[in-house]
């Protein structure tokens, strides 16, 4: 009977039993790739350029008429293409999320409100469906996010393959994620579907709360040796050092600066802003006390009904000609994730600055706000080789067609569920 069962698995067809594609083996021998206008990431551009790496690492970048070893190279002509460091994917729920209406599959979420000790790095599964498909984007690396109460618990940055979360970590514990009180609270109204917006009665008494956990933690981390360990306060030991980021999810003007003071005044080393949908107005507050600002979705319409239906569009091109770091991201929407590439070329073409510019906010920015940019986020001699391959402008959908992505010099196999429905579609219905 056994031998038949394996004689009937064996003629299943393999689309029934298609499985994501194994990890990429690392890089065996050197690459050269050359002919390509490649974009550094930090606003530069070298056209019909040349870029070379081994062992993961490049060790030559620049025009085509650099001196470089080839010895032994496996040598790719990509005359007509692009090359682009890897898109970094800040404030998602990548690996914590399979199927939003199955309960199984969620894991970015834990019971009470302070959560400083949960860790997105042991909940991270690199068997996810959904990762492949952002890989076939561009979206090389992701920071994956607790989400929750009113301390979410810490995130992690990982390259989007690897066998498990130890070998597709990057940084480990990156910062500790706050949802502040916001000064007016909004709901929805299912019979005429608006929105009311009233005042946050319970503000001051989430702040009292915040402050107390915060000056807590911070007196337990002075004690040098304590008679007993709290998980939970010793968890937050790094933000006062300046080792750890603390993300605080913040939209409205005023909100954005009480939680940048709240953070000054609990003694925290960085503050980083995510969300910002009023950042605009506190643009130079924020440039002051050199805060970062990590947007949440720019396809979508405007937090006020006031507001210039393209103010989102338009809102990265602000903050970065006032002198704000900006960063790019889809809050929590993990499965439009895939899509932010565009966000970027949205920004160039709304907010009149190149598109150079705007690609910092998915490479450079991400990777200094992380404190990874000493490894990824532009093409550099030194830095991994984490980059992908197009036949056009990565931040125009009608180009981004990613033809090679490598991450950490191994080429990472770009199959993945979407793109074999889309050949098995395609073959049902007869499309060339």
């Amino acid at each position: 009977m056994k031998n038949i069962l394996f004689a009937a698995l064996a003629l299943l067809p393999l689309g029934v039993i298609a499985q994501n594609p194994a990890p990429a083996t690392p890089q065996s021998k050197p690459i050269v790739l050359t002919g390509a206008t490649i974009h550094l990431g930090n606003g530069q551009v070298i056209e019909n350029g040349i870029i070379a790496f081994n062992q993961g690492i490049i060790y030559s970048v620049g025009a085509s008429t650099t001196t470089v070893d080839r010895s032994g190279a496996e040598i790719i002509d990509l005359t007509g293409k692009h090359v682009f460091p890897g898109v970094i994917a800040m404030g998602s729920t990548i690996g914590l999320v399979e199927i939003a209406s199955v309960r199984a599959t969620l894991d970015f979420e834990e019971i009470g409100e302070v959560n400083p000790h949960v860790r997105s790095l042991v909940a991270y599964s690199t068997d996810s469906e959904v990762i492949p498909t952002l890989r076939a984007s561009g979206v090389l690396l992701a920071q994956s996010v607790p989400q929750g109460g009113l301390v979410s618990g810490s995130s992690s940055v990982f390259n989007t393959d690897g066998w498990n979360w130890e070998d597709a970590i990057i940084r480990k514990d990156d910062g500790i994620w706050l949802t502040w009180p916001p000064y007016l609270s909004r709901s929805f109204s299912y019979e005429d579907f608006s929105y009311s917006t009233k005042k946050n009665e319970k503000r001051a008494e989430t702040i009292n709360l915040l402050e107390s956990t915060f000056a807590d933690a911070k007196a337990f981390n002075e004690i040098d040796q304590p008679e007993m360990t709290n998980i939970r306060l010793d968890a937050m030991k790094n933000l006062f050092t300046g080792k750890q980021n603390l993300y605080i999810r913040a939209n409205y003007a005023k909100d954005i600066i009480d939680a940048v003071k709240f953070g000054k005044r609990m003694g925290v080393g960085k503050v980083v802003i995510v969300g910002g949908q009023q950042a605009d107005k506190v643009a130079a507050f924020l440039k002051e006390n050199n805060i970062p600002v990590v947007l949440g979705a720019l396809h979508s319409l405007p937090g006020s009904p006031d507001d210039d239906v393209y103010a989102v569009y338009e809102l990265p091109a602000k903050l970065h000609k006032a002198g704000v770091k900006v960063a790019l991201s889809y809050d929590d929407e993990w499965w439009r994730v895939r899509n932010l590439p565009y966000q970027a070329g949205t920004a160039a073409a709304f907010g009149d600055i190149s598109k150079e510019d705007a690609l910092t906010f998915l490479t450079q920015n991400p990777a200094q706000i992380m404190g990874i940019d000493g490894q990824v986020g532009t093409l550099e001699k030194g830095k991994q080789a984490t980059l992908i391959v197009t036949n056009g402008n990565m931040m125009d959908m009608r180009g981004n067609v990613v033809e090679h992505a490598f991450i950490k010099g191994a080429k990472v196999d770009l199959d993945n569920k979407q793109s074999r429905l889309y050949e098995k579609y395609k073959e049902k219905y007869r499309q060339k």
